[in-house]
């Protein structure tokens, strides 16, 4: 699937047969995983949007299973990488090794070099070994010594944590933390789900087969880049992450003294560059003010910072974003063209 050119307008009919590409592939990860379809639809938007995904859960919930089981779909390049207090970083990036045959020191690649990174228990790492991943999130690439090397393209970084252990566990830097495109709360399956896994145990283990590879990868995310975005969206989602850097502003002074830092402008970004690529999924060459409202929780729970006062009050980090969402209206975007392409005329709902 190669990308559009960035002169060529995205037809309809392309990104129609794009989302039904993806379609297939949620239907083959779906004879492994049970349930969790808000988990696959934010793997495949970060996978689209070129964002890196930290899915939260408690032991049991097949975290790891349903990111192996979306790489093995996609067919690209994947490793896995448990994460354990004794690692250091050249077990993550690579060292220099010396050749006695040359005489020389050569660079040995560590795992990171593959399209699609498991981050398998990311907080039992010290800060030391999470850090080493920042160059390689945020600019896809590693140094080595005086060397730098280009990361895979696509390259992707899907971490998992378990929130109730404390032992040999480590708070991931808030540095780190900001580079996740999205953080995913992975909760317990219902009652039939839980039924379907059980009985799914005793019985032959499903093969997955690739749907879709490397390049097409690369061919979505060309696609996701010529997604239309009123500046009514835009604007939405810029209000969004001020609002939590400015409760009082958005009509929440009860909130002021809660937060002591509110989302950065990566927030503001990846609530744009996701909307566009949901957008793909959802089967549309234009983004909407719901897709932005739709992500805001996986953009902005990760990136909210209580102060000592939210902390003593216990304030919940998934009410105060449910709150700003509440409180900031959404657009409404009129889709003037007869075709659908472009929002062109747009109102705004009065907050109730």
């Amino acid at each position: 699937m190669p990308g559009p050119s960035p002169l060529t307008p995205l037809s309809p009919q392309a990104v129609m047969d794009a989302a039904a590409r993806l379609r297939t592939l949620l239907f083959e990860v779906k004879k492994v995983i049970v349930g969790q379809d808000l988990l696959l639809e934010r793997l495949l938007v970060a996978l689209i949007a070129r964002g890196h995904v930290l899915v939260e859960g408690v032991p049991g919930l097949a975290k790891t299973l349903a990111i192996r089981t979306v790489a093995e779909a996609i067919g690209a390049s994947f490793r896995r990488i448990q994460f354990t207090p004794d690692l250091v970083p050249a077990d993550l990036i690579g060292t220099r090794i010396y050749n006695q045959k040359t005489g020389a020191f050569e660079v040995e690649l560590g795992p990171v070099f593959a399209h699609l990174i498991l981050a398998d228990e990311i907080n039992r790492a010290p800060a030391k070994i999470q850090s080493a991943l920042l160059e390689a999130m945020q600019e896809r690439q590693v140094t080595i010594g005086v060397q730098t090397f280009a990361l895979p393209d696509p390259f992707l970084v899907l971490a998992t944590q378990n929130p109730i252990e404390s032992e040999g566990t480590y708070f991931l830097p808030e540095a780190q933390v900001d580079r996740f495109m999205f953080k995913v709360l992975v909760g317990y399956p219902g009652f039939h789900e839980e039924m379907t896994v059980v009985e799914r145990v005793s019985q032959a283990f499903v093969p997955v087969t690739a749907q879709l590879s490397a390049e097409d990868l690369r061919g979505l995310q060309a696609m996701a880049d010529l997604v239309y975005v009123h500046p009514a969206v835009t604007e939405y989602a810029v209000t969004l992450a001020r609002a939590t850097r400015d409760p009082a502003g958005a009509g929440l002074p009860e909130l002021g003294r809660a937060v002591a830092y509110g989302a950065s402008p990566r927030a503001s970004i990846n609530l744009i560059l996701g909307a566009k690529a949901l957008a793909i999924v959802r089967g549309r060459e234009y983004a909407l003010p719901e897709d932005v409202r739709d992500l805001a929780p996986e953009v902005l729970r990760h990136r909210l910072l209580l102060s000592y006062e939210g902390l003593a009050e216990e304030v919940g980090l998934e009410d105060l974003v449910a709150r700003v969402l509440g409180a900031v209206p959404l657009p409404r975007v009129h889709l003037g063209d007869p075709h659908g392409v472009a929002p062109s005329v747009v109102t705004r709902d009065e907050p109730a």
